[in-house]
């Protein structure tokens, strides 16, 4: 009861005006139904009993219409399921009426049957329509009147490319007016099942291949293509995208993507296409439900959280429910920059940013301690591989001393697991190091993910490549034969909380370290190629790719060594030395002993 009054106290006016309404097409319903059963036989005489009886049943009604939910639900985001609901709350209020007639009127008061069978039932029918027809009604007027203004606003008209579940979502979303400025007027589907049918009054007018001769078709109708969406379901290798995409420009459509709204919780809103969109297929299977159970009502840190990677873990960590985030960034643009992204978005979790380095190691512990975190996640660190082959002892700082520092403080602000980003690249072995350390010498779950590129990241390899397009190439490939592994930092940083969700149930492996599935390599040499098609130029004769050699870069550790605990702790004096007076030969030597399998670069 007191969970009851609670919501009712934060009902606004327009529920209220909707429990109104609620309580009069019951009324309503009731009288009507009694006015078509007994027109002419009895109706007058069962009135005054049935006046006495109506402010209860409505007062009784009201209640029934809230448990369902139908006074807090938008009258112009009506669905299904409230529908279903409405037909519940018809039926509840039938079987109230029967009781009330059967126990209650007939033995004690009127001596036979007040409503009978038959005006329950008409009741029931009517009840349906009162309820679910001013909603229906409203929501077509709402949908009528987003179309027109969409029309007053000269909308594009535009075409969709996907299947049609994926076209149904957006439809929805033109139809509430989350999607503005766009008026579709067809649909591409790669799927055969959909060729001529209709979603939400839109015609599916053929299949990919068909995509030239449909707009020929509307410019001859004088309602000219402006516009293409592509679904999420457009980025299936069946859907051929390049040749969408190209196709598209070709004709000087305005091209858009839809992004998958799985687990993300967010309208429909169009994107622009990259080149990344079509350089990928997902590789895995994500449970958002364990996500969010496992993320839901924590405290997170995230280091790094300006970057590339960090900050979609911070995004996706408030999505799936996060209460508390601390952002710790050494960068103020960055810092600035996802502190007011998130807290536009997210309104309801707390959002902190701070500036700090994480080789501050009082500065890291202040924070920690402050927070008290239950989850870090580890994303700063210095990762191009070039650089760091020159300037060892700043690697050393941050990605050895640095996550020492950080797996330090979260260890003693008493966080549940810290996880360190990692790479497959040569940084990894540095990485490494500081992750057995911590491994060995906290009682925390100190978890590492690696994985390797990751698109539109910084340092990834596509930015690069576009960038040497945009300056007149030549592109540089290390190696005809090299191949990489390829993820959206979407898919990554999901994978990287799903490794921390595994880390921390009880039947996890005793293992440390987490390899991500990125699907299929791809050869970096195709990968250019194709970058500068998608980019309507020709390999080769507009752009040339130049091949440079491979570098001398470190290797992948399959699975951490754990030394003793001295050998580390003698490790890492020895490295705090030789930084300090800058001998690299001492650095060298000393990740050589630590990682046997480590392959440094020239000395």
């Amino acid at each position: 009861m007191r969970r009851y009054l609670r919501g009712v106290l934060q009902l606004t006016w327009r529920n209220y005006l909707i429990a109104a309404y609620d309580a009069l097409a019951t009324a309503a319903a009731v009288m009507m139904s009694f006015y078509l059963r007994f027109e002419g036989n009895g109706f007058l005489d069962r009135l005054p009993l049935l006046l006495r009886i109506l402010p209860y049943f409505v007062l009784f009604s009201m209640v029934v219409c809230y448990v369902f939910k139908l006074t807090v639900t938008k009258w112009r985001f009506i669905s299904l399921p409230d529908l279903f609901n409405i037909v519940k709350v018809a039926t509840v209020l039938a079987l109230a009426l029967t009781v009330l007639d059967y126990i209650f009127i007939a033995p004690n008061v009127y001596g036979t049957f007040f409503f009978g069978k038959t005006t329950i039932v008409i009741y029931w029918v009517l009840e349906i329509f009162a309820l679910g027809g001013a909603r229906l009604a409203y929501r077509y007027f709402r949908y009528s009147r987003t179309l027109s203004q969409a029309r007053n606003l000269h909308a594009a008209p535009t075409i969709l490319v996907g299947r049609a579940a994926d076209a149904e979502v957006f439809l929805r979303g033109v139809e509430s007016g989350a999607v503005k400025r766009v008026w579709p007027v067809g649909i591409l589907s790669p799927s055969r099942s959909d060729r001529g049918q209709s979603i939400r009054g839109i015609s599916v007018v053929g299949g990919i291949d068909d995509f030239s001769d449909v707009v020929a078709d509307f410019e001859r109708r004088e309602q000219p293509i402006q516009r293409l969406v592509m679904m999420p379901s457009a980025f299936e290798a069946d859907a051929s995208p390049e040749s969408v995409l190209t196709r598209a420009r070709k004709l000087g459509l305005t091209v858009s993507r839809l992004p998958s709204l799985e687990g993300s919780g967010e309208t429909p809103r169009l994107a622009p296409v990259a080149v990344e969109d079509l350089l990928l297929r997902p590789s895995v299977k994500i449970d958002y439900g364990r996500l969010e159970a496992f993320v839901r009502n924590k405290s997170v840190v995230v280091t790094g959280g300006g970057g590339s990677i960090g900050s979609e873990i911070c995004d996706r960590a408030l999505t799936f429910g996060a209460a508390r985030l601390l952002i710790v960034e050494n960068a103020e643009p960055a810092l600035h920059a996802i502190t007011e992204s998130l807290a536009a978005k997210f309104q309801d979790a707390v959002i902190e940013g701070r500036i700090a380095d994480i080789r501050d190691r009082d500065r890291i512990t202040h924070l920690m301690t402050a927070f008290r975190p239950d989850i870090v996640f580890h994303a700063a660190a210095l990762k191009h591989v070039p650089i760091l082959e020159r300037d060892w002892g700043e690697g050393v700082k941050t990605n050895i001393f640095g996550s020492v520092n950080v797996a330090d403080a979260a260890a003693a602000a008493g966080a549940e697991a810290m996880v360190m980003i990692s790479t497959d690249k040569a940084i990894e072995p540095v990485s490494m190091l500081g992750l057995t350390k911590r491994f060995a010498e906290t009682p925390m779950r100190l978890i590492s993910v690696r994985f390797g590129n990751v698109l539109a990241s910084n340092g990834s390899v596509v930015p690069k490549f576009k960038a040497q397009i945009e300056a007149g190439g030549p592109v540089t490939v290390t190696h005809p034969d090299m191949v990489r592994y390829f993820m959206t930092i979407r898919e990554a940083c999901d994978l990287v909380i799903t490794s921390a969700a595994h880390a921390l149930t009880p039947q996890r492996p005793d293992v440390s370290v987490y390899v991500l599935n990125m699907g299929q390599p791809v050869k970096i040499v195709d990968l250019a190629e194709r970058i500068i098609k998608l980019s309507g130029l020709q390999p080769g004769y507009d752009i040339e790719i130049v091949f440079t050699g491979v570098r001398p870069d470190g290797i992948v550790a399959a699975r951490p060594n754990e030394p003793p605990l001295e050998t580390l702790r003698n490790w890492l004096a020895t490295l705090d030395k030789a930084v300090g007076s800058e001998q690299r030969d001492v650095i060298v030597s000393v990740l050589k002993e630590a990682v046997p399998e480590f392959k440094a670069g020239a000395d």
